[in-house]
């Protein structure tokens, strides 16, 4: 009975009929009066104490409402620019000329003046810190926007810092966020078009490219996929990543997140787009490659060669974070011949106490650490780093004497971790670290020829992964041989005359130099 309970209730959530929100009123519906617009307006608002509505006389005849939500608006603009203009400046006019002198900038001294007969749209407005006027019996109401300007000073960047370069990060307002891009790209062809997306939350998504670099059929892609998400709200990048990316159920992310301006820049400066979410500090790119989640905004502020050796360094942690456990199990399970005599002579007097196998050994430190890791970032953090050493530490020192791990099992797992942190893209190196624990399994029951397989599937798998239209493992698969000027090394940048070769770009030439610029030698010479 319970069951047929259930089942009639998600086939009526499927089928539509659950009861939706009611519908807003028909704003239209004989608003021909002051009066009359004004209740309207207390209905849409009522239960909600912040809604403020304001009555005044204007020059002693023209009867005016004022309508705003406090909090959104900057209350001391408000009695500077608008209640104080009305009472002392505006005289002899009528209700018609007092519309006309506000909508025309003459009597209120702000920038933007906005007048609307959709009182729908003047009910949303306010949402946006917008006041709303309503004057007398006149068709039309004034909408002037006064948004409050709290918000959080621009910080250093703290998930992708850098020891030269700008440090400057996203912050949650997306005006601010989008000064920063035009403080770096100061040219017209830098695109900005606004959306918005959440039935309740009605939030502004911004799409920023470059006409002329990025070509109009990703713009448009972007703008499909976004326009089919159908959701109450959105509160971050996050919400639209999982609507617009290719393959869902995929471990590796398919877009790029940044909380650095110049990164920013950057990539829309490649042909890519970006969007900006108001309210999230981290912009999401498109498209973007495995590759491009293995760089750091640093690479391409130090000198090419030290940029190239750090970058071979990051390609090695990777393999090693992720295959160093399945490789140390299935040599000592399958494959201990591998190891030269004294080093499995110490292995195995090592794990000569432990009582169990080398894939439950690595299973608990691993996930060990993923606890000591995540308790490290959800502690303050004044004391969570303390904590997670300490905690690695002791909890590792401890398993050891009391024989349930081998010490070096404690060192892979340890070296392991940490080489997992020099992954720069966060989404990254978690799908490598969710995919070592099957590659681990496989490992434990079929030794190396288990994680070969499994690094053969995997690699099937990102070579026929998109991200709007773009291989993910380009330049490798397919082959571009260009591309690998910033791939594999980082060459100079006199050198990288050419974007990326992705898909919507349609100007691939960055730099018009056929050599390098050289310093002209002396008149005597």
């Amino acid at each position: 009975m319970l069951f047929l309970r259930w089942l009639k209730g998600r086939r009526t959530r499927i089928e539509g009929k659950l009861p939706l929100p009611a519908a807003p009123q028909n704003p239209e519906r004989d608003l021909t009066d002051l009066t009359s617009r004004l209740e309207w307006f207390q209905s849409q608002l009522s239960q909600c104490f912040d809604a403020k509505f304001e009555e005044l006389l204007v020059d002693g005849n023209i009867r005016c409402a004022l309508i705003y939500i406090s909090g959104l608006i900057n209350e001391n603009q408000l009695q500077e620019h608008i209640l104080i203009p009305l009472q002392t400046e505006a005289s002899g006019l009528s209700a018609a000329g007092l519309l006309n002198e506000i909508s025309e900038t003459k009597l209120i001294p702000v920038s933007r003046i906005e007048t609307t007969g959709n009182w729908q749209q003047a009910l949303q407005s306010l949402f946006d810190g917008t006041i709303v006027i309503l004057i007398g019996n006149e068709p039309e109401a004034v909408m002037i926007p006064l948004k409050s300007t709290d918000k959080r000073s621009i910080e250093a960047a703290q998930d992708e810092n850098v020891i030269r370069g700008p440090k400057e990060a996203f912050i949650e307002d997306l005006a601010t966020n989008i000064t920063m891009v035009r403080r770096r790209i100061k040219h017209p062809a830098l695109k900005l078009e606004q959306q918005h997306i959440g039935m309740y939350s009605n939030t502004s998504v911004v799409i920023c490219y470059i006409e002329g670099i990025c070509e109009q059929k990703l713009v448009d892609e972007v703008k499909t996929r976004m326009s089919r998400i159908d959701i109450d709200a959105i509160f971050d990048g996050g919400f639209i990543e999982e609507f617009i990316e290719d393959q869902p159920f995929s471990p590796f992310p398919q877009v790029q997140y940044t909380e650095r301006p110049d990164t920013f820049s950057a990539a829309l400066l490649e042909g890519r787009v970006g969007i900006m979410v108001d309210g999230s500090p981290m912009p999401i790119i498109v498209p973007v490659t495995l590759f491009m989640l293995l760089q750091s905004a640093e690479d391409y502020y130090q000198r090419f060669i030290a940029a190239t050796w750090i970058r071979w360094i990051r390609y090695l942690f990777l393999l090693i974070s992720f295959l160093m456990p399945s490789v140390y199990i299935a040599v000592t399970t399958f494959h201990p011949e591998m190891l030269p005599p004294n080093l499995l002579l110490t292995v195995a007097a090592a794990r000569e106490d432990v009582p169990f196998p080398a894939i439950v050994e690595a299973a608990l430190m691993e996930i060990t650490f993923e606890a000591l890791r995540e308790a490290g970032l959800r502690i303050p953090k004044p004391i969570g780093q303390t904590v997670s050493i300490i905690g690695a530490l002791v909890i590792g020192q401890a398993a050891v004497q009391a024989g349930i791990v081998s010490a070096p099992m404690v060192i892979v797992v340890s070296v392991t971790g940490v080489a997992s942190f020099i992954i720069p893209h966060f989404d990254l190196g978690l799908a490598f670290r969710l995919l070592r624990f099957p590659v681990m399994i496989l490992a434990a029951s079929f030794g190396l020829y288990g994680v070969i397989v499994s690094v053969i599937l995997i690699y099937i798998h990102l070579a026929g992964l998109r991200s709007f239209g773009t291989p993910y493992l380009l330049p490798v698969a397919p082959i571009n041989y260009k591309g690998w000027k910033d791939t594999l090394i980082r060459a100079p940048l006199w050198i990288m005359k050419q974007r990326p070769l992705l898909y919507g770009t349609s100007n691939a030439n960055r730099m018009i130099y056929r050599k390098r610029p050289q310093i002209p030698d002396d008149e005597g010479d």
